[in-house]
């Protein structure tokens, strides 16, 4: 009977209004995970460091974030839902203004970490908020408007960024959370409210070596991940001791959550197989939507010279096709169903990625909209149904703590997919650099030829022999350039293999038949 009545609470306000606070909070995290990138180099400058040092501004920020997000269930608990989303925001956007008047690297890092501790709270918080406040009928639309702020704010990040830093200073794009943010807590204050469930409860207890365990290996995977193919992996001494503490964390932290009836996180939500493998596709999806989002701006200016703000406007196209896929979403799925829909997304963002497998240097910001746009449409047909169908068999009492694991377990999947793909794109440009090598030798005809011709030309400038070296130099060049990007080739072509794999594990989820009521 209680459970019934957990499910049936709705808010006294309307839903569509109360979200308007969820929405706000939801777009500034998600756009501050990547409208610093760009800046980097500004703020490196201004601060009197390196480029490599300077990301620690980003690794803080993800750092923080992926603590917040598994804890929101116990804080939820400890101070009420409503409350801890009101302190996540002040926290927030205070650390937001520590942010831009930071006059050392220190300072700065120390603030974006309290900022991903005040934002990582945000998107679960609010996630769980807008499908409970939701009849189950209405939980796709809500999800769609929650699908458009966590896809398309990640791609305004670099170009708003870039513009931002190029036009005011690099401050500016920490400033503009603040009057948003003041904004967001009245309306927050204002419209949102607490159901039963989920208000301050009494006698709660800390889970403290859950939390030790936790903070311990969030931080070393997060480092780790950061920081690894720099280091050359296992090749590093304190790599390989990193990830040794990372996995006797990860494994006391699991045995704590198992054996703790206090637990931070109520993992018995993985026994339900909806939840277990709509997270699951999620977590690929995410992988491989921001290792794209990574790799992409990095080729244009690796192997096309594009600057930080056009190598980030040519993700724009992605902002467009998730409106494509919003407006596709709300027309079709009625008809055929969330499941099926997710299907046509996954198939749109693996044939984004194929694409993306056939490109080369000829291509120019028109070239490469149309695969851009299938990755924006696919990711939003995709992400959109599967986050109310994993969790629709999820009792609403149980549904910050399912969001917050969710998030957790994506925020990982991003960070894993990210870190992988910068490794095999060097990888995969040794081995293509290697077996290109081969050819270029003396025995070759056409290399032979080749040589003679650059030579011919280039003597009218040198003498013989500098025209020899030369020569070479400028082919060597080309084979590098080459090398790199077949790397990014096979690495596309392996996102779209990874997200195919992905279109049977669908069969696993039901479809309730109440959410179509």
């Amino acid at each position: 009977m209680e459970n019934i009545e957990q499910d049936t609470w709705r808010p006294s306000i309307n839903p569509w209004l109360a979200i308007v606070p969820i929405m706000i909070a939801i777009f500034m995290f998600a756009l501050d995970e990547t409208i610093s990138n760009v800046a980097l180099t500004y703020i490196a400058g201004s601060m009197s460091v390196s480029l490599n040092e300077s990301t620690w501004v980003l690794t803080s920020y993800l750092i923080a974030s992926g603590i917040a997000i598994p804890l929101v269930g116990f804080m939820s608990k400890l101070l009420g839902r409503k409350n801890y989303f009101i302190i996540c925001l002040i926290v927030f956007t205070i650390s937001s203004f520590m942010c831009a008047i930071s006059h050392s690297m220190i300072a700065i890092v120390v603030s974006r970490f309290i900022q991903g501790l005040g934002g990582g709270g945000l998107l679960p918080l609010g996630q769980a908020m807008m499908m409970e406040n939701f009849e189950p009928k209405d939980r796709p639309k809500s999800m769609a408007l929650f699908g458009i702020a966590i896809v398309f704010a990640p791609l305004l990040g670099p170009i708003l960024g870039g513009w931002i830093t190029e036009n005011w200073s690099w401050p500016w794009i920490y400033l503009i959370n603040i009057p948003l943010g003041f904004i967001c807590v009245y309306l927050s204050h204002q419209l949102l409210e607490d159901p039963p469930y989920a208000r301050r409860q009494k006698n709660v207890k800390v889970d403290v070596w859950g939390l030790v365990f936790l903070i311990g290996w969030l931080v070393t995977l997060q480092i780790i991940l950061d920081k690894g193919n720099d280091e050359d992996w296992f090749g590093s001494a304190w790599i390989c001791k990193l990830t040794v503490i990372s996995i006797i964390c990860a494994i006391s932290f699991f045995i704590v959550q198992f054996k703790n009836k206090d637990s931070l996180i109520d993992l018995s939500v993985l026994k339900d197989k909806t939840f277990f493998f709509g997270t699951f596709i999620q977590v690929i999806l995410m992988g491989v939507f921001l290792a794209s989002a990574a790799l992409l701006p990095a080729m244009l200016q690796r192997l096309l010279g594009y600057t930080a703000y056009l190598s980030g406007l040519s993700m724009g196209a992605r902002g467009i096709g998730s409106i494509i896929g919003l407006i596709t979403y709300l027309t079709i799925s009625r008809f055929i169903g969330d499941r099926r829909v997710a299907m046509i997304g996954l198939g749109a963002l693996g044939f984004g990625s194929f694409f993306f497998g056939m490109i080369n240097l000829q291509i120019n910001l028109t070239t490469i909209a149309l695969p851009n746009m299938m990755y924006g449409a696919g990711i939003f047909l995709a992400l959109t149904p599967l986050i109310p169908l994993s969790l629709s068999t999820t009792p609403n009492a149980g549904m910050t703590n399912a969001s917050g694991l969710q998030n957790l377990v994506k925020n990982i999947g991003g960070a894993i997919g990210t870190s992988i793909s910068t490794t095999m794109v060097a990888r995969f440009a040794q081995v293509h650099q290697n077996l290109m090598t081969n050819h270029l030798n003396f025995t070759n005809d056409a290399f032979v030829e080749r040589i003679n011709f650059m030579v011919q030309n280039l003597s009218g400038y040198v003498d013989y022999g500098t025209a020899q070296i030369m020569a070479q130099g400028q082919i060597y060049s080309e084979l590098i350039q080459q090398s790199v990007l077949w790397a990014y080739i096979d690495t596309f072509r392996w996102f779209a293999l990874a997200t195919f794999l992905l279109i049977p594990l669908l069969i696993f989820i039901k479809k309730p038949k109440s959410v179509y009521h």
